[in-house]
């Protein structure tokens, strides 16, 4: 039932509050699902869940069912996560090493400017967590 355009992951249902379902699934490094994982350190393997809002009553507790992300929200995740505080580091230490000439304060200067980015969207997480909705699919 998945397609490209989304990321899938097989879970099992925890509880049901309303219409809030807590999926728990395992997330799992590309390390994880290697045949040679016994030999490489870096296997990982962490059990997470989410929340998933879901009108149609017609999921129980225990039942395992397929979590669904759109591909592009993925890609959104990504660039607030790393690539935009990576590119607002880079913009700062460039800017302030120009005016200021001394790498150490230009440095810690950048590093600083993820305190407020990472503020902000501490406060913008009920925003976002909006726009990030999971869907889920029963498994046939």
């Amino acid at each position: 039932m998945s397609n490209s355009k989304s990321i899938e992951h097989k879970g099992r249902i925890d509880s049901i509050d309303g219409n809030k379902i807590i999926v728990s699934f395992l997330a799992m490094s590309g390390c994880a699902s290697c045949h040679a994982k016994g030999v490489c350190t870096a296997a990982d393997m962490q059990e997470k869940s989410v929340d998933v809002y879901d009108f149609t009553n017609q999921y129980q507790v225990g039942e395992e069912v397929n979590i669904l992300l759109k591909q592009t929200l993925g890609f959104r995740a990504l660039f607030l996560g790393y690539v935009l505080p990576f590119l607002l580091i880079l913009f700062f230490l460039i800017v302030l090493t120009i005016i200021t000439n001394n790498e150490a304060v230009s440095g810690l200067g950048a590093l600083s400017v993820l305190v407020p980015y990472y503020i902000i969207l501490f406060v913008m997480r009920d925003k976002i967590r909006k726009k990030f909705t999971f869907t889920l699919n029963k498994i046939d």
